[in-house]
């Protein structure tokens, strides 16, 4: 059995029920798990890290992403146009994929993620190219068990090409029957249902305007006979309410109704445009949202209500998005920009720091249904992260280590995450693979799919 001992830790942010910030306070961790916090732990360990210097956190969990956009991000034709334009650009560019840009750009987020505190994170894999094998998607999960991350993967599908009123081109659309095949043997290689499991699969139909409804209908379908979360794009634009409105006569939420794609099995991208009954709605129902500010914010789709959301239990969590729309995968910054998002719209009164974290934890949880991660608390998985206090960014604001985290700083990047029980950051750098060798790989890579 392996164990670490985190000693005397400056303030330890538990997130727990109460909100407790412990002093003083140290963690021993026995193989995954925290086993014990209390002021004094004598005990022999493999490892003992002095915390007195640290502030320490519950790992930060990401409940939306596209990791393969990693790889074409910053692209100046499409620093200035809205989502759909967006999209209908970079759809060819993404049907070059190949097994080595999904394991490279996986390892390039995931670094990104885990080196910003995140130790969980969802990735909404949708894209196909007719060129490339079929189980392209396994590369992310063999990925993401070699960086050390815990991963929700979603295998995301389009049904609907343009020839058939949708948005993608035909070159990334696979058949329902391909679809449906797949995600059936992707939850059965992957998915383990266990607590404190390291990889479950989420089924992720892309959006309203790329898939057919009856594909909708038998993806829920699927996801439930088998005991997998489900998760979809919704409400992110003004666009997809009005495509919805022309093809199926009825606004978005009141089409997941119709699909069956509401309950706290669910959790939707976005969310932006919906009314406050929609809101109250989700929240009797136990619906969930990623919320993406960075993201929602550079392609101007709009402003989520979220501290409306969180007022009525809507159960909400926090996401980086796509690379290429947010152009990052660092959960910190996320913080921050939903921090300010909502401070600036709603007002100084709507949102909190402490709010911002708990979203990022306990509503990630929530979302995911893993209910061992989020929290610092005996018995719970060790994940965590820590960053010292004694740097440049954080001097002269030391009296709050949340609004430190969320506020302050002159870096995102933390000293030490561990994810499982297993230190996968070691003061501020990667330790499971070779960053250099991710960073060369996916550059060329990048350079390739954009100048064939």
């Amino acid at each position: 059995m392996s164990s670490l001992l985190i000693k005397d830790v400056d303030v330890i942010v538990t997130m727990d029920k109460n909100r407790n910030r412990l002093k003083g306070y140290s963690i021993l961790i026995e193989d995954n798990k925290i086993s014990k916090i209390a002021c004094d732990i004598d005990t022999e360990v493999d490892e003992i890290i002095d915390g007195s210097n640290y502030f320490l956190y519950p790992g930060l969990i990401n409940t939306h992403h596209h990791f393969y956009q990693t790889l074409t991000r910053n692209i100046r034709e499409v620093q200035n146009v809205e989502l759909f334009d967006w999209l209908k650009f970079l759809y060819p560019i993404w049907s070059r994929l190949t097994p080595k840009a999904i394991y490279y750009s996986t390892l390039l987020a995931c670094g990104e993620l885990l080196k910003t505190g995140c130790t969980t994170a969802v990735d909404h894999f949708y894209v196909f190219p007719h060129s490339q094998p079929d189980n392209i998607i396994d590369e992310q999960f063999r990925a993401a068990q070699e960086i050390g991350i815990r991963f929700h993967g979603s295998r995301g599908s389009m049904s609907l090409s343009e020839k058939d009123g949708g948005l993608p081109p035909d070159e990334v659309v696979q058949t329902e029957k391909e679809i449906l095949a797949d995600s059936q043997r992707v939850i059965e290689k992957f998915h383990d249902s266990e607590p404190f499991s390291m990889q479950k699969v989420v089924l992720s139909p892309c959006s309203p305007f790329s898939v057919t409804e009856n594909l909708m209908k038998e993806s829920i379908k699927l996801a439930r006979s088998y005991g997998v979360q489900s998760h979809t794009h919704l409400a992110e634009t003004k666009d997809e309410e009005e495509f919805c409105q022309k093809i199926f006569g009825m606004r978005p939420l009141e089409y997941m109704e119709k699909v069956n794609w509401i309950g706290d099995d669910v959790w939707y991208a976005h969310g932006i445009h919906l009314t406050d009954k929609e809101l109250e709605y989700m929240a009797e129902t136990g619906t969930g949202v990623a919320h993406c500010p960075v993201s929602n914010q550079k392609l101007a789709s709009g402003a989520a209500k979220v501290p409306y959301m969180l007022e009525n239990d809507v159960p909400v969590g926090l996401a980086v998005d796509g690379s290429a729309s947010n152009d990052s995968s660092n959960m910190i910054l996320e913080m921050k920009a939903a921090f300010l998002m909502h401070r600036l719209i709603y007002g100084i009164d709507s949102i909190s720091a402490e709010d911002v974290l708990e979203m990022a934890t306990i509503g990630g949880r929530k979302n995911l249904n893993q209910p061992e991660i989020g929290s610092i608390e005996e018995g719970k998985a060790a994940d965590m992260f820590m960053v010292n206090k004694n740097r440049l960014g954080f001097a002269g604001g030391l009296s709050d280590s949340v609004s430190a985290l969320v506020n302050t700083g002159d870096t995102q990047v933390v000293d030490l995450t561990i994810v499982n029980g297993e230190i996968v950051v070691r003061d501020g750098e990667l330790v499971t693979v070779d960053e250099r060798e991710i960073i060369k790989q996916a550059n060329l890579i990048s350079q390739k799919m954009m100048n064939s």
